[in-house]
């Protein structure tokens, strides 16, 4: 489109330059021309009253050398023999340049005439003398002075096109940028989104239909991470409702002694735990990556932590737990959808509450930096013995009484981000889990190189 419109500019531009510029160049080489044939006429006029009071040579030869054409050379006066005189040869002044046709022709009509000649054109203008009879002055005009400035200003009216030429082209060419760049980012962002990346989203602006189409792709991705979103919290009640139940049977199961009926019981029991974990494995597993880049997604980190954390101190008081809370006092915002963010949060404190004895005190802290927030969820458990191997776990189950997403599911947060999760002490003396947050969405595409130096960096801005 955007080079369709270049075309059309130039094509039109140059149509509208040439038309008036043409017939233009035409107007000014005429011009030049009456301008050289008007000075001639000025010049040849300067000689009528000296002719009119005398026909003597040496006074005309004055009178011939007075003008600028006379000087140079371009003038000449042709005075025919008195009427008391015929024998007598005419009087030829300066150098003549017309044929003797032409000269019979003007005193038989006593017009002015110019006639081309060698080099140039001439002037013949005619003079009535006193005697009655007529003299022909006659001033030579080299072809020099008939295109003089002429190629100047043809050059010059040449740039003025090309000039209107090249803006007309620069300004066709922004206007198609204004229409071009709304266009490819809304189809950037349609790619975006079938890719998963549900925080695509595009800037409102252009023309006026580029404008509602954005309004409406904006609309329907805002309806599609919704949609997901209530997938996902079905997903999140249907492990806290099943898990529980589940939890106690196993437990009554143990309690059943032995004998082959209590055998199938655990039997069945344990089936049913599996085939649970295999429904919440998939629907986790199912979950589109989001990275909030658009307009208006993302999530307060504060505001959820503090949200999340009310929620589960009822249960930290309940099993006599010390909760601690820091960093939450201003909004920090990052490029994490709300649900997915209290997803990892969930997962990291029930963490806590499982594998933890009761009364083991927890706290959580943020750190914002310049481009990358940290959340450390901290116990004073017994610790993990292997953190690398806890990381590794993912969706291997091998834990007891849990699923092995708990940790994955704050990975896939943190990746999506470009951050990380690292596991180790902390100063409660049990487990502290940290979880980097990139402010801007980039990637840092695993572990290699770049992604260590990203991480540098982060630890410098943020302090631990």
């Amino acid at each position: 489109m955007r080079w369709a419109l270049v075309k059309v500019a130039l094509a039109v531009t140059t149509m509208v330059v040439l038309a008036f510029a043409v017939p233009l160049g035409l107007v000014i080489k005429e011009m030049a021309r009456d301008r050289a044939f008007g000075d001639a006429e000025r010049q040849a006029a300067a000689l009528g009253p000296t002719l009119s009071i005398t026909t003597d040579r040496g006074a005309l030869e004055r009178a011939v050398a007075s003008t600028r054409a006379g000087a140079d050379g371009r003038m000449a006066v042709h005075v025919p023999a008195p009427p008391d005189r015929p024998s007598a040869p005419p009087l030829e002044i300066g150098t003549g340049r017309a044929g003797d046709a032409d000269l019979d022709t003007v005193r038989r009509v006593p017009r002015a005439s110019i006639t081309e000649v060698e080099g140039g054109s001439v002037l013949l203008q005619p003079t009535a003398l006193s005697t009655g009879k007529i003299a022909i002055v006659e001033v030579y005009v080299p072809e020099g002075e008939l295109t003089r400035g002429l190629t100047t200003a043809w050059l010059t009216l040449a740039g003025v096109g090309a000039a209107l030429v090249v803006g007309s082209v620069a300004v066709a060419d922004r206007l198609g940028v204004r229409m071009v760049l709304p266009a490819q980012r809304l189809a950037r962002a349609a790619r975006e989104l079938g890719d998963g990346r549900l925080g695509a989203r595009v800037r409102e602006e252009g023309p006026a239909e580029l404008r509602s189409a954005a309004v409406a792709f904006n609309s329907m991705a805002d309806q599609v991470v919704q949609l997901l979103a209530n997938e996902r919290e079905l997903a999140a009640d249907l492990s806290h409702r099943l898990r529980t139940p589940l939890t106690v049977l196993r437990l009554n199961t143990a309690s059943l002694g032995d004998g082959p009926a209590a055998e199938q019981t655990r039997a069945a029991v344990e089936q049913l735990e599996r085939e649970v974990d295999t429904i919440i494995r998939t629907a986790r597993e199912a979950k589109p990556q989001t990275q909030a880049a658009g307009p208006g997604a993302g999530c307060d980190v504060s505001e959820v932590v503090r949200d999340r954390m009310a929620f589960w101190s009822a249960l930290a008081e309940d099993e006599g737990r010390k909760v601690r809370l820091a960093g939450t006092d201003r909004p920090v915002r990052i490029p994490v959808a709300r649900p997915d963010l209290a997803a990892a949060l969930d997962a990291l404190l029930g963490n806590v509450f499982r594998h933890t004895p009761e009364g083991t005190a927890f706290s959580v802290d943020v750190h914002n930096g310049e481009d990358a927030v940290i959340v450390l969820v901290s116990d004073a458990g017994p610790g993990i013995e292997d953190p690398e191997a806890a990381l590794a776990r993912g969706n291997s189950g091998e834990r007891a009484g849990s699923t092995g997403l708990g940790l994955d599911i704050v990975r896939r947060v943190a990746e999506a981000t470009g951050g990380d999760v690292r596991i180790g002490h902390s100063v409660l003396g049990g487990t502290e889990v940290r979880v980097w947050l990139g402010l801007d969405g980039r990637r840092t595409g695993g572990s290699d190189g770049r992604a260590h130096r990203v991480r540098r960096r982060r630890r410098r801005a943020v302090p631990a």
